[in-house]
């Protein structure tokens, strides 16, 4: 095989020259500082030969295309899709995303390309929109604390079902669940519940009531799927009375003029905020929401906002209770959530923010006024309209409901068929006034002069209903109403927040890589931006082309046989994985194989998934060097042997190196009839290399928002498809809406559904199947080659000062690499925080911190970085070691130096009175010393001043504060 180099020199015009930073040049230096002659040599050295691919494996991937063509090939599959007016409903509506929103947010990759919040210093931006997004839920559903997003809905309410459970006063597995509710929200709640024992009872609560019997919480649609509106205060009631709690699953726009939930007795509120411009999308991404009432705040799942304070006393926001969140419990997690929705939560925080309260509700209005007068105009000719209160949606009887949708779609409509003889049609913000004639033309009737609905004010909410309490009163909702003064909001609070458009984040285990422009550029194009996930198959032809073959390219690169791109978060390709490995054991009458053996070092989610998919967890030890303990192995197997259901497994480890004894490890599994589950979280270490297929693995889910270039928006989207070998695809995740574009196609597995739409979120699969498409089988193993090498250099100039803690064989590591700060910390006092945070004046985002050892910094700097933003890094690291061991020799106190002073505002080193022992400079511009050349001039002209110093976090867990402060809080 020629090596790297050379080929990156004959492929000049590839687009893996853009995406891959480091050069030919970089490349034979970084070689040279690790000690050997070639990235051939350095991956035979690392990967093991027993799992290696060969260098003339087949691959089922088309030669790499360029950037033009990649886009040309993707406005071909999006002229396959034909977009109509959707009056379809169930969750997803049209909506205008505010040029101002699009433009500054969605396609800022100051906002796109952020991390997840765990540096609080160096995001109170994104911070601050979340804290709105947590302000604007609570509000709208009359509740006390909102979290900062969810999934989507039907996940929403799975979370609103399992907290009910663990927090009821109820000794009952019964839980009753709204006839009128969401199907794909019935549909995934069944399969949930199903796997931790939880017994779905169905009612009409509108019309019947409670049924009998006992119950631990009660789910109400408010508004139905249906369209019904009515009171449930007496239902809430009923079930509290008995122990249980009220979960409401309510239409934000709605509540703008219904009577809130939290005020009609619920206890816990979720939904979708999609229709608060963020595009349908076929499905997502999405940012789902729950809000719950006081006393319930510590049993809400996924991530809470919060205020605290600085160093110096000024407010500031950080997540708060992070002890809560279920990647920490591990086996006592009772959710696995450990993602968010944030680029999305974002969007609609800042539709709130654009629009206010004023405009929501007159928004409200119009839908509400124009789904009333079409229901009226439909009885004045002859069409019977179900009777009853309702909001955006009613139901028509019809005598033939097919032949009401195929002449609503030739009138571009797109109608929902409730059965054989009646038509759902539901109104939102872009069909208010527009699809008259077409709705006429679909009932068979004759059309009209006019071509929209008039639009006079009707007063259609139910008596007692009538929504009378404020909402969005706090400032932030009620100034930025001009172009300007929105520009300004969003751009002051991007340049908060450090994100990838500034610098390197080198996050282990995260993978924080380029998001090409190319990649992202089809997100927004309405051909794939305005689809509803349940649209004909015909009309969607382009979007299931493109998931096909992004499905067989995914599975191709893995070794497995199948992929279900439905997941829409790593933690749920997971839960998937073993749900999958659930229902092939009892398919062949294993009932009793429930034992999930999982190594210690492992994700945190990987434990939470397990105990969701109603598995026992038992935990292998590791040895020395980080790998699985293989006598502890092979003991609990042996122990366990007819209960064992799974093995789960990370490779590379999580500890950054490559097992050499892999293969002992699944052949052990195997032999006792368990299945491997092999976490897809390292794969950029594995592409192009080795495949998970290959070496024992049955099934692994993947993540597309590391390894496959989806930007991970501030901490979400993210897609976790999940991939099989052939005896588990049948339990793969299905979707009762599936669209079935040709035999076999998407949609074909039989397990139940873990997302709310059938493809999970397919507006941003362009993105990954342009990468793939992009870069080819020989661009993306280059990409795994740059990743290790780049990895192995790091450790190579950083094992000095820090010593690298876990090493494979021949002293290498995979794509990342743990730096062991604890000897530093027994040295000198300095900490892991004081290193992440004095990070941040040198202009970096600090590397994950204490996981999965405590007092270590994981370091992975991917392949897209190049030579001089990775010495930079190296540079900074040093130089931190240098002033760490100033403060041992006494130079500095241990209570006034400038790592435990860290970060630095330029209000503190500005300021008139300096009572530190170390020099203002030192504070603020320590790189001009420890840096040199390019790296030197990135560092100074582009110098990142934090907005606050270092948080106090046990303060803000002591004073819970999540939602908007008063403005005078920062004065």
């Amino acid at each position: 095989m020629t090596d790297l180099v050379t080929r990156r020199v004959v492929q000049h015009d590839a687009f893996q020259r853009r995406h891959i930073g480091t050069t030919p040049d970089a490349q034979a230096a970084m070689l040279a500082a690790v000690g050997v002659d070639s990235t051939d040599e350095l991956m035979a050295r690392a990967v093991p030969s027993a799992i290696a691919l060969a260098d003339d494996a087949p691959s089922a991937l088309p030669p790499a295309a360029t950037e033009r063509r990649a886009i040309a090939e993707l406005r071909a599959l999006a002229a396959r899709n034909t977009v109509r007016t959707s009056m379809i409903g169930l969750g997803y509506s049209g909506t205008i995303t505010p040029a101002v929103i699009q433009r500054n947010v969605l396609e800022n990759p100051s906002w796109y390309t952020a991390y997840t919040p765990y540096q609080p210093e160096i995001s109170q931006g994104r911070l601050e929109a979340l804290l709105n997004f947590q302000t604007m839920v609570a509000d709208l559903t009359g509740l006390t604390t909102a979290n900062a997003s969810m999934l989507d809905e039907a996940t929403a309410v799975v979370e609103g079902m399992l907290l009910a459970r663990r927090a009821s006063r109820a000794k009952t597995a019964r839980f009753v669940v709204d006839a009128d509710a969401l199907p794909q929200t019935k549909a995934v709640l069944a399969g949930r519940a199903e796997a931790v024992g939880i017994e779905l009872v169905e009612a009409d609560l509108a019309a019947d009531g409670l049924p009998e019997g006992d119950l631990f919480g009660v789910l109400v649609q408010y508004p139905g799927a249906s369209g019904r509106v009515w009171d449930p205060s007496a239902v809430l009631a009923g079930a509290k009375e008995r122990g249980g709690l009220a979960v409401v699953a309510a239409d934000l726009l709605a509540m703008t003029l219904l009577t809130p939930p939290g005020e009609l007795g619920a206890d816990v509120a979720v939904g979708s905020s999609q229709r608060f411009g963020v595009p349908m999308a076929m499905g997502g991404p999405h940012a789902g929401f729950m809000a719950v009432r006081a006393g319930l705040e510590r049993q809400l799942p996924g991530r809470l906002v919060g205020v605290s304070k600085d160093a110096d006393g000024q407010p500031a926001y950080r997540l708060s209770l992070q002890a809560r969140e279920q990647h920490i419990r591990r086996e006592k997690a009772t959710s696995n959530i450990c993602t968010a929705q944030v680029l999305l939560a974002v969007m609609a925080s800042m539709y709130a923010v654009y629009h206010g309260p004023s405009g929501l509700r007159r928004i409200a209005e119009r839908v509400d006024t124009a789904a009333h007068r079409a229901a009226t105009v439909l009885e004045s000719k002859g069409v019977r309209v179900r009777k009853g209160s309702f909001f955006d949606t009613f139901v028509a009887d019809v005598e033939d409901a097919d032949l009401v949708l195929a002449r609503g779609r030739d009138a571009g409509l797109w109608l929902r068929k409730v059965d054989d003889t009646a038509v759902a049609v539901s109104f939102d913000e872009t069909t208010a006034n527009a699809p008259f004639n077409a709705l006429l033309s679909a009932f068979g009737l004759p059309l009209e002069e006019s071509s929209g609905f008039a639009l006079a004010k009707f007063r259609h909410v139910p008596e007692g209903l009538e929504r009378t309490s404020e909402y969005l009163t706090h400032p932030v909702f009620n100034t930025f109403h001009s172009e300007t003064g929105m520009m300004r909001y969003l751009k002051y609070l991007a340049d908060l927040d450090y994100a990838l458009d500034r610098g390197m984040i080198p996050l282990g285990s995260c993978t924080m890589k380029l998001n090409a422009a190319t990649e992202m550029a089809a997100v927004t194009w309405p051909e794939f931006a305005d689809l509803h996930p349940f649209a004909p198959a015909e009309d969607v032809a382009g979007s299931l082309e493109l998931i096909g073959q992004l499905e067989g390219w995914l599975a191709d690169l893995t070794g497995y046989d199948a992929v279900s791109l439905q997941p829409n978060a790593g933690s749920q390709g997971e839960l998937a994985g073993l749900l999958a490995i659930r229902g092939y054991h009892r398919a062949n009458g294993d009932e009793a194989r429930t034992v999930c053996l999982i190594p210690s070092s492992a994700h945190g989610t990987n434990a939470a998934s397990a105990v969701l998919a109603g598995l026992k967890v038992v935990v292998v030890a590791c040895d020395e060097l980080g790998n699985v303990d293989l006598d502890d192995l092979r003991a609990k197997v042996a122990a366990h042997a007819e209960h064992l259901a799974a093995l789960m497994i990370t490779y590379p480890s999580t500890h950054g190196v490559y097992e050499h004894e892999i293969r002992a490890v699944t052949d052990a599994v195997h032999a006792a009839g368990g299945q491997v589950y092999i976490d897809g979280a390292n794969l950029n270490a594995l592409v192009g290399r080795a495949r998970f297929g290959d070496f024992g693995g049955d099934v692994s889910h993947l993540n597309l928002h590391k390894t496959f270039c989806i930007p991970h928006g501030g901490g979400g989207p993210g897609v976790g498809p999940v991939a099989a070998k052939a005896h588990l695809a049948a339990h793969l995740p299905s979707h009762p809406f599936a669209q079935q574009a040709v035999q076999g196609g998407p949609g074909r597995f039989g397990g139940a559904p873990v997302s709310a739409a059938p493809f999970g979120s397919p507006g941003i699969l362009p993105i990954s199947w342009a990468y793939v498409r992009m870069m080819g089988a020989d661009g993306l193993r280059d990409a795994t080659d740059a990743a290790v090498l780049a990895a192995n250099y790091v450790a190579a100039r950083l094992g000095d000062a820090f010593p690298v803690l876990y090493r494979g064989d021949g002293g290498l590591v995979a794509h990342e690499c743990i730096l062991d700060l604890r000897p530093l910390t027994a040295e000198t006092g300095v900490t892991v925080d004081d290193v992440a945070k004095r990070l941040i004046d040198y202009g970096f985002h600090a590397p994950t911190m204490s996981f999965p050892v405590p007092g270590t910094l994981m370091v992975e700097p991917t392949e897209s970085e190049d030579l001089a933003e990775i010495d930079r890094f190296v540079d900074a690291m040093l130089a931190i070691r240098a002033e760490a061991d100033r403060v041992a020799a006494g130079e500095w106190p241990a209570d006034d130096n400038p790592l435990q002073g860290a970060p630095h505002t330029a209000r503190a080193v500005t300021d008139t009175v300096w009572p530190h022992a170390y020099s203002r400079e030192t504070a603020a511009y320590p790189f001009e010393a420890a840096t040199h050349g390019e790296g030197r001039l990135r560092a100074v002209r582009g110098k990142y001043w934090p907005p606050v110093r270092r948080i106090d976090q046990a303060y803000g867990d002591r004073n819970l504060v999540c939602a908007c402060p008063p403005p005078g809080a920062f004065e």
